[in-house]
């Protein structure tokens, strides 16, 4: 073997793994659009019973077809406050057993050339589907499944077609014949192998079909295919694991669980690897690549019922391991539940950037509370202090804005459902609103700093006036608060109630100020500053209300 025909096989190994990833890429976004506002429904609500949050992992990542993708969605759940630290153990249990779905499609359908005969009537399926049904967005979002689970039958066929044949090469098979022929120390060197290699790959779905291959083709033992599914068991914790490294303390100690949970599990099987490689051998004797699927499974089904009576355990040694950091407070800018890594799941990202519009609603609001202040301050010191708070404020409201708009347009660049394009859509218009409020309030703080500045006095009823103003807009943004938290059950009647009370009685204000102008009650000066606040107050809830109707817009879609 020279070098030429290593670069050879490299190149046709590398082509053929990258059909296969992208197959697999292609059928889990397809499954995710299928059922992905279900998928985040069912583990938002999941109670925190073991058992139930094992079985919801296994459904989830069997209907999805992708580890990755559900502990991802775990680490961003607990990161997002969506789900408890011990459910999410849970969950990640189940979807280690689920993951081992996809070898058993592997095996049944994807070895021996079985890819090649399926693929062209899944192909004709598919083509049927987009020319006929095209108008339906779930039967294209089938027709997408179809072709990722045609292409990865593909992708196997390559992969088995770009795998040398080391019969032709005696050499490397003594070699590798030596490698593996140094008993537990063997068997170690390739779990290292097999965790380096899945790292590597990103993905222990395709690992397990080389593996599996390997197998088909003789080119491997048992006991070195055993070894490496055990260090892809580890490796494959890497993608949760790099997606929680900027997440908040919860979002890290659910992605350490992940790599606990499998890492335990390994040294488990290696106290009873001889007894456990006998039973697989003994049940499949002359069908490698159908031992080493029922090995993989057993592994997964039997670490999880062993380790479920020790969650707490796990989650007093991940609380260790990841120690909770003081956390900073309100008038710092930082995003709490949003994180670039965790874009591998578009479809499901979208509940991260609801839980941090949330936060910015949350933040508009405190800033409203430092308005009265500006009018009950004592001295200069007091006011400048509580134009500083508001100021800042401002800034962090701009700053959420552009962050929250570049994270929803990074979700918006995948391949999402209708529906989730739908839902950015809306989200993009609430934070615009939500930092328009922030941008009015202040201007009114402003407002106030001019009248001061300029020693302009409002007699008692003005102030009156302007308090019960201030009060009105409390209770449309209290409204309007609330509506964020429920995109399904938003209250608009109450929303419009909150705006028609603003708006009549900026009415009755407007009419009276006219006739103070012309009675000469007050001055121009005072009486340009009193109009301008309460028309800014009316100005605020023309945006609180745009936040209410936004989410109506999206459910009334959603219905539809």
């Amino acid at each position: 073997m020279n070098v030429l025909d290593v670069i050879l096989i490299i190149i046709k190994f590398g082509g053929a793994l990258a059909v296969f990833l992208f197959a697999m890429k292609m059928m889990s976004e397809g499954l995710q659009k299928i059922a992905g506002s279900k998928m985040r429904a069912v583990l938002s609500r999941f109670t925190g019973r073991p058992w139930n949050g094992i079985l919801t992992g296994l459904i989830v990542t069997a209907v999805i077809q992708s580890s990755s993708a559900t502990t991802v969605m775990v680490v961003s759940f607990v990161n997002a406050g969506m789900l408890a630290l011990r459910g999410a153990i849970a969950v990640i249990m189940g979807a280690n057993i689920g993951t081992t779905a996809t070898a058993w499609i592997i095996t049944f359908f994807g070895l021996g050339g079985g890819g090649g005969a399926f693929s062209l009537p899944m192909l004709l399926g598919l083509i049927s589907l987009f020319f006929i049904f095209s108008k339906s967005d779930r039967l294209q979002y089938v027709g997408q499944t179809i072709m990722g689970l045609t292409m990865l039958l593909v992708g196997m066929d390559l992969l088995q077609a770009a795998m040398p044949n080391l019969e032709e090469y005696p050499g490397l098979l003594e070699a590798m014949a030596s490698v593996g022929d140094h008993g537990f120390w063997s068997v170690l060197l390739f779990i290292v192998v097999g965790t380096l290699l899945t790292c590597l790959v990103q993905s222990s779905s395709a690992m397990m079909a080389i593996t599996l291959l390997m197998c088909y083709n003789g080119l491997i033992t048992m006991p070195v295919a055993i070894a490496l599914v055990l260090g892809q068991n580890i490796g494959t914790t890497i993608t949760a694991n790099l997606a929680a490294m900027v997440t908040n303390a919860a979002g890290k100690k659910a992605a350490r669980a992940h790599l606990v949970f499998n890492v335990v599990g390994v040294l488990i099987t290696l106290t009873v690897l001889n007894p456990f490689t006998a039973l697989v051998n003994n049940i499949f004797p002359n069908d490698l690549p159908m031992a080493i699927t029922l090995f993989h499974t057993l592994f997964n089904v039997g670490n999880t019922l062993i380790l479920v009576w020790f969650i707490p355990q796990i989650e007093k040694l991940v609380n260790w391991m990841v120690p909770e950091k003081k956390e900073e407070g309100d008038e710092v800018f930082r995003l709490t539940y949003i994180e670039p890594t965790l874009l591998s799941t578009a479809e499901l990202n979208l509940q991260n950037a609801k839980k941090e519009i949330e936060v910015f609603s949350r933040r508009v609001l405190k800033m409203y509370t430092f308005l009265p202040g500006l009018c009950t301050a004592k001295d200069d010191k007091e006011f400048d202090a509580t134009m500083q708070r508001i100021a800042k404020y401002e800034g962090i409201t701009d700053n959420m804005e552009m962050e929250i708009s570049k994270f929803l347009t990074l979700v918006g660049s995948g391949d999402l459902s209708k529906h989730g394009s739908e839902r950015i859509s809306t989200m993009l218009r609430i934070i615009d609103n939500l930092e328009s409020i922030g941008d009015t309030i202040y201007q009114i703080a402003m407002t106030r700093r001019n009248k001061r500045e300029d020693a302009l006095h409002f007699d008692n009823q003005m102030n009156a006036n302007l308090e019960e103003m201030t009060a009105l807009v409390q209770e449309a943004l209290d409204v309007m608060d609330s509506n964020l938290h429920d995109y399904d059950h938003v209250n608009l009647d109450a929303a419009y109630e909150a705006e028609r009370r603003i708006n009549e009685f900026r009415n009755q204000l407007r009419a009276k100020h006219l006739e103070a102008i012309k009675q000469g009650t007050y001055d121009y000066a005072t009486g340009n500053a009193y109009s301008s606040l309460y028309a800014l107050y009316e100005k605020l809830g023309d945006y609180v209300i745009n936040v209410s109707e936004a989410i109506d817009n999206s459910r009334k879609h959603q219905e539809d």
